[in-house]
């Protein structure tokens, strides 16, 4: 499983997996509630770069 990046096109920014080969395997807009999650406390705890996978660690 590889981590997500993010990708910032000027008009939007994306969050995306790669495939093996380097190609776009999945992408995700970040939209106001993704930015909106960042900034409050999770309960539940992800590894970094799993953030769709779960929460990040409460202690951010």
């Amino acid at each position: 499983m590889s981590k997500r990046e993010l990708i910032d096109t000027g008009s939007d920014k994306r969050y995306v997996r790669r495939d093996d080969d380097g190609r776009f395997e999945q992408s995700v807009d970040v939209s106001r509630s993704l930015s909106a999650d960042k900034r409050h406390r999770a309960k539940a705890v992800a590894k970094p770069g799993e953030g769709d996978r779960g929460d990040h660690n409460a202690k951010h």
